[in-house]
């Protein structure tokens, strides 16, 4: 089961980190929430707009699109995450995050961010806020500080909170509570446990103006599918790998059950599950293979995702692999969305019978 919610307490001492170095002290909630029954909260749901940073193919839009959300403003570099956003979703994203002028992004109510984790995955370089990747986490807090919305949603790899002892963490914190005037709380959630046949964990970091919006995060408690529910049934031969490669798993690991996923490491060995490793945007499509056999499909690849299969695919091959492993998986976003949009209307309910 996922660990309960923490909520950072900030000691600020002398200058090491940023502008304060931090002594970080967790205190586990203990407070308890109401179960969530949908129908007696939802509302008028439509009243709430987002924006989407760092886009890519809408992970978060798919989720907010499924409660009722509006998004009123997306934004990407990667022109070809652009094409297939806009294709699927009508909205045409503005570029460079880095580049845009706050008079040009429209007010809304929440903002989302799956920001660049390259600079802090175990895969890349782990250089934080050295990396200029890294840095784009300020433009999400210029954005913040000048728009005010009533909540944010970030997301990154759980290593993020661990990055150079936990100081960039920190200093991250330090910038959406002490300098942003948001009350933060984060938890690093599995994709397994919410229904997808896929290991990925991430840290969620979720924010609010208000102190008093009653949130907590979702239990992940969803049994996963099979993944036979999710690997197509005729596959295109073009998915195979070679016989070179195929002998190659072959001879190095026999699974005992079928369908599984082939997954070699860095160092050569490969192991078989019922579900796939995480899947990654630059990684070479033969580390995960279907029964040691052949590649999982683009189709594939993005319903590990929790993309539905009305998401039309209009890049090619190598692209749509890609946006499926930088994509953040739907199921999360929409239970997470779920209990914010309870805060939310919660919060509304209370002031009004209190005026």
């Amino acid at each position: 089961m996922p660990k309960k919610p923490k909520k950072l307490e900030l000691v600020k001492t002398n200058p090491l980190f940023g502008k304060f170095d931090q002594v970080v002290k967790a205190v586990a909630r203990s407070e308890k929430q109401p179960q969530l029954e949908l129908g007696d909260y939802w509302g008028d749901k439509s009243a709430l707009t987002y924006a989407d940073l760092f886009c890519g193919i809408g992970g978060f839009h798919q989720a907010a699109d499924e409660l009722g959300l509006k998004c009123v403003f997306a934004c990407d570099i990667d022109k070809e995450a652009r094409k297939a956003y806009e294709h699927n979703y009508g909205i045409t994203p503005e570029g460079d995050v880095s580049r845009l002028q706050m008079k040009n992004v429209p007010d809304f109510d929440i903002l989302f961010a799956g920001f660049p984790c390259q600079p802090f995955s175990i895969i890349g370089n782990r250089e934080g806020f050295g990396d200029a990747r890294g840095t784009l986490f300020f433009d999400i807090a210029k954005i913040l500080k000048a728009k005010k919305p009533k909540a944010f949603v970030l997301e990154n790899v759980k290593q993020l909170v661990s990055h150079n002892k936990g100081k960039t963490f920190e200093r991250i914190i330090e910038i959406l509570e002490d300098e942003l005037g948001y009350d933060v709380e984060y938890q690093v959630l599995n994709a397994k446990d919410f229904g997808l046949p896929q290991k990925r964990e991430r840290v969620f970091i979720v924010g609010f103006r208000d102190s008093a919006k009653p949130f907590e995060f979702p239990s992940g408690d969803k049994k996963m599918k099979p993944l036979s529910d999710i690997l197509e049934k005729k596959p295109d031969e073009r998915h195979y790998v070679s016989e070179r490669i195929r002998k190659s798993r072959h001879t190095k690991h026999k699974a005992k059950k079928s369908p599984m996923i082939w997954h070699e490491n860095k160092s050569g060995n490969v192991s078989s599950h019922p579900f796939s490793c995480a899947l990654r945007a630059g990684a070479s499509y033969n580390y995960l293979l279907v029964d040691g056999e052949r590649r999982l499909s683009p189709r594939e690849m993005l319903r590990l995702q929790g993309f539905p299969d009305s998401f039309e695919i209009v890049c090619n091959d190598s692209q749509t692999r890609k946006q499926a492993g930088n994509a953040v998986p739907v199921p999360i976003v929409k239970a997470i969305l779920e209990k914010v949009i309870y805060a939310e209307q919660n919060q509304t309910e209370r002031a009004t019978r209190a005026a």
